[in-house]
């Protein structure tokens, strides 16, 4: 490719998002650059700490829970409340929570603490969401939730690189360092985000709220969440089966390390280009190739037997995910009424919540069980099984809502200022 026809192409990949979208972009790329304390979190706690592989085992689970906790009460709070307040609380109340981790000392302390960062590290997430879903343009949403896909992958890229090397420092300047850059994404949010939530028209008003009692009677879209948990429980294999099942085979912890991270290389080298491959197709088929390719992705592991071939089933179930995460975020937004976006994007979120506390648990009692071979003919199962899923439920789905010149926000908040919050 010239380099004329790569400018190009980056151009026509960043070309045409409102403003607001880049500062939103911005602030998730902060934010991932100084996720420092879940990439070292067990080796502080088994190295700097003394404590055993299990109490860290249940920490990492308490931090997972507490982001199941979150998602749904999340999701309420970015409709009720407002996108712009609901980030401003989850980013704050982040930034608190991680510093205080890194001066907790009681194993009780310090557990009861790792579930409130998981909570309010997950908080977030259903606000940034559905703020994008307000300020993009419906044909343009692909593109930005790849781009958002693609800051999270490069900031945690750099990030766990980073980790290493302040982790020999100082485990509480990685602590004291995260807190700080969580909070400086919520300046970026107060100072340059207004808020996103549409205003309702009269006829909009008189409708019947839409409450979590909508969301779970919605069947189509409670079998989108079923679908998009079996393939979060496939995808979390990459941190969970994948380097136990490397480990028992005789591998080393470098040798898993130079395998995963050709996922992270490709999804910031193919995630950009592969959107625009991919933006205008139809998301139905997308969702059930990338659900089959991840499954067989990591069923091929079960044929594995040096770091390359390992390397090689990484680069397919990689493909997978940079396909799957932007469709399947942008679909969630086409299934949710505009004023119930919030609670929706949170139900979503739950999905892959409850997916990263039981995928440890089935790969580690497979694994020891019936051996890896199994984990990974059930991943292979699980894609399928969630393929046909997609091929099924999306049949006549939905028209995206049409596009506009210019996406609707809430027209009483100005940057910078505290916006106006009604109480539903």
């Amino acid at each position: 490719m010239s380099p004329a026809t790569l400018r190009r192409a980056v151009r026509e990949s960043v070309s045409g998002l409102p403003r607001e979208f880049w500062w939103l972009w911005t602030s998730t790329l902060v934010n991932r650059l100084g996720a420092f304390v879940a990439t070292f979190m067990a080796l502080y706690l088994t190295l700097d700490r003394g404590y055993s592989a299990a109490y860290a085992g249940l920490v990492a689970s308490l931090h997972g829970l507490g982001g199941v906790v979150s998602s749904v009460g999340a999701g309420v709070m970015t409709d009720r409340l407002g996108r712009r307040p609901t980030l401003l609380v989850a980013q704050a109340s982040t930034a608190g929570s991680v510093a205080l981790l890194g001066f907790m000392h009681h194993p009780v302390a310090i557990a009861a603490v790792a579930f409130l960062v998981g909570m309010t590290s997950n908080a977030s997430r259903p606000a940034v969401q559905a703020m994008m879903a307000d300020i993009v343009r419906p044909e343009d949403r692909v593109r930005a939730f790849s781009l958002n896909y693609w800051a999270i992958n490069l900031g945690f890229a750099i990030s766990s690189m980073g980790a290493g090397f302040i982790a020999e420092f100082s485990y509480l300047a990685g602590f004291l360092i995260e807190a700080a850059m969580t909070a400086v994404c919520a300046v970026v949010i107060f100072l340059k985000l207004p808020e996103s939530r549409p205003e309702r028209t009269p006829s909009e008003k008189a409708a019947p709220e839409v409450g979590l009692g909508t969301v779970l009677r919605d069947g189509r879209f409670m079998g989108v969440v079923g679908l998009s948990f079996l393939v979060a429980v496939v995808f979390q294999q990459g941190a969970v089966g994948l380097p136990v099942a490397m480990g028992e085979a005789g591998f080393t912890a470098a040798d898993y390390g130079m395998a995963i991270a050709v996922n992270g290389v490709l999804i910031v080298a193919l995630q950009i280009p592969v959107t625009r491959f991919i933006q205008h197709r139809d998301p139905r088929r997308l969702l059930v190739i990338s659900s089959v390719l991840a499954g067989y992705g990591f069923g091929l592991t079960a044929f594995a037997g040096s770091i390359g071939v390992f390397a090689l089933t990484v680069c397919v179930w990689t493909l997978a995910e940079i396909v799957n995460a932007p469709t399947q975020t942008s679909l969630v937004v086409r299934l949710s009424p505009t004023h119930g976006r919030g609670r929706y994007q949170g139900m979503y979120t739950l999905s892959w919540a409850v997916a990263s506390l039981v995928a440890p648990l089935m790969s580690g009692l497979v694994i020891d069980h019936y051996g890896a071979e199994w984990l990974w003919g059930m991943c292979a199962v699980v894609g399928t099984v969630a393929g046909v899923g997609y091929a099924v439920l999306m049949r006549r789905l939905p028209e995206e809502e049409p596009a506009s010149a210019e996406p609707a926000t809430t027209s009483t908040t100005t940057v910078g200022t505290k916006p106006e919050v009604s109480a539903a």
